[in-house]
């Protein structure tokens, strides 16, 4: 009988004693257990199974258990008859900040409390074992305590586990990372680093009662953010070899699921949208995520899109410059992108940095290596898109990323490709407010980033329709953007940037504009679609002038 394909459920006890879909990966206890790591830190992208990782880890460990082996009867691990001696013998402490996403520090630490706090009352049953001075500590850790007393929850915690037990404690944390991400987006990091800094010594450094512990995120955070003089410390990033197989689904191992559930003529097509990502030297790794929701539903969608979006990816694509922009539109046309890739993220060097952006879509699973080669003695790959739903994930993303401006963005795409300035005026002064200002919150950011991320948001929500170019050289120069129609029967445009520089001092906006249009016809822009068989009439030719948050638009 088949098991049933849940999705979503992160506890691995529940889908053991649900009957559901399951694919074995607990030789990854053994391997872990028999390592000589003290403290690891596995990264994967989202989605990847790490959270049911986790709960696997726990439920093999826990003394609280109960039914350990019970649950792991006919897996991989059961066959270990060294590790079962070690089934259900442990004290286990697992929490997760997943849900730590907080706009600034003092709510932050609010959903801290609420996490240590939903701890202790789990473990209530230790308080009776507790002496006079350990019971007023106890006390302490109350939904009004403050940083000081949360920084050293996990430690006290272990300490009156290992006195109860007498053995000491394996500490399990999952999406360590998250509060890192939210607190640097929304401009609290100072405050979060020293908080997780202190947090993470007290628990993982000088913690004697601490057996082993395990972490999991998206992201490397650097030792000097977080884990400043821990030696003990082993990091496993998605260019790893140790545990490449342990997370995600290998090639045989989606292969024979569909066999079981009736789709092995699906096999070419489900690797076409769903293949291609790598750990270490493994290739072949599909996203668990996507594979149980093909199983589940039968049809191809995007389903890794309609998790959730990483919003630090977001913001460095937003305030990225223009070259970034620009590269987006080759990835999205199946192109690649060089770059270095530094795995260990310094959040304090990330604003502007390009190769911040390429490695954090790397770690994150959007992009993979297809090539590397040594330039002048550093490591450049060549990055693509993972696969055809990475593509399609990535264009909903970029959409959701420029779609602030909402209806106002829409009406001027139309106007736009009509050739309507009055209409492009009345909504572009609007959207230019919204936008530039979600570009960089200092307000900072120069226009010439806002009308390339405008363009990545034509290039989503027309690239059924238009090929999207810029920079290109046709007749005697090269234009700033053409919109290229499939169907000759639409419009093709051709739009010229022009903003207030030094040279250009005391000149106004309607003189830029006058420029720009005197430029695509000097340089001849449109000779390339003329050539390719494009009516003269059916080009519009757009100049947009502009200065800050100020802009005009004039047409030949």
């Amino acid at each position: 009988m088949l098991k049933t394909v849940g999705l979503g459920i992160q506890d691995y006890e529940k889908v053991i004693e649900q009957n559901n879909f399951y694919v074995d990966k607990t030789k990854f206890i053994s391997e872990w257990w028999r390592s000589n790591d003290d403290i690891t830190l596995i990264t994967r992208p989202r989605r990847f199974g790490k959270t049911l990782m986790l709960s696997t880890v726990e439920k093999f460990f826990s003394v609280r258990q109960g039914n350990n082996e019970e649950l792991f009867r006919g897996l991989n691990i059961s066959k270990d008859t060294e590790m079962m001696e070690e089934c259900g013998k442990w004290p286990v402490l697992f929490v997760s900040f997943a849900a730590i996403k907080a706009e600034n520090f003092k709510d932050a630490l609010i959903q801290f409390v609420q996490t240590f706090m939903d701890l202790k009352i789990n473990l209530s049953f230790i308080k009776d074992n507790l002496s006079d001075d350990e019971l007023e500590l106890w006390n302490e850790i109350n939904y009004k305590m403050d940083a000081s007393v949360a920084i050293k929850c996990l430690n006290n915690f272990s300490s009156w586990l290992n006195r109860y037990y007498g053995k000491k404690v394996i500490i399990l944390i999952d999406e360590y990372d998250t509060p890192m991400q939210e607190a640097y987006v929304n401009g609290y990091w100072d405050e979060i680093s020293g908080f997780m800094r202190n947090m993470f010594n007290s628990t993982l450094k000088t913690n004697p009662y601490l057996g082993k512990a395990l972490l999991t995120g998206i992201t490397r955070v650097s030792r000097e953010s977080l884990f400043s003089d821990l030696n003990n410390l082993k990091i496993v990033t998605v260019s790893s070899d140790k545990y490449a197989d342990c997370f995600g689904f290998t090639e045989k191992e989606v292969f024979e699921a569909l066999d079981s559930y009736g789709y092995s003529f699906e096999k070419e097509k489900v690797k076409a949208w769903y293949d291609g990502f790598k750990f270490g030297n493994t290739e072949d790794i599909y996203n668990p995520w996507s594979i149980i929701s093909f199983l589940q539903e039968g049809k191809y969608e995007p389903y890794w899109a309609n998790t959730s979006s990483n919003s630090l990816v977001s913001k460095l694509v937003r305030e990225g410059d223009v070259e970034i922009k620009k590269s987006f539109e080759e990835l999205l046309k199946g192109g690649s992108v060089k770059s270095e890739i530094d795995e260990q993220l310094v959040f304090g060097e990330m604003d502007g940095n390009k190769k911040a952006v390429w490695s954090l879509l790397y770690a994150s699973g959007y992009l993979k290596a297809i090539a590397k080669e040594d330039v002048s003695g550093v490591t450049e790959y060549e990055l693509k898109l993972t696969n055809y739903e990475v593509m399609v994930s990535f264009s909903i993303l970029v959409k959701r990323w420029f779609e602030n401006a909402g209806y106002n963005y829409s009406y001027f795409v139309k106007a736009l490709l009509e050739g309507n300035i009055d209409d492009m005026m009345d909504t572009m002064s609007e959207i230019c407010e919204d936008m530039i200002s979600t570009f960089d919150g200092s307000g900072k950011a120069a226009p010439e980033n806002f009308y390339h991320g405008l363009v990545i948001g034509l290039l989503v929500e027309l690239r059924d329709r238009y090929e999207i170019k810029s920079n290109r050289e046709s007749g005697l120069g090269r234009y700033d953007v053409m919109l290229r129609p499939k169907d000759k029967k639409d419009n093709a445009v051709i739009i010229e940037f022009k903003s207030k520089r030094r040279s250009e001092k005391g000149k106004s906006l309607d003189e830029l504009c006058d420029m720009a249009l005197k430029q695509i016809e000097d340089k001849k822009y449109e000779a390339e679609l003329l050539e390719a068989g494009f009516d003269k009439e059916k080009i519009i030719k757009l100049a947009f002038a502009f200065e800050g948050k100020e802009v005009m638009i004039k047409r030949d």
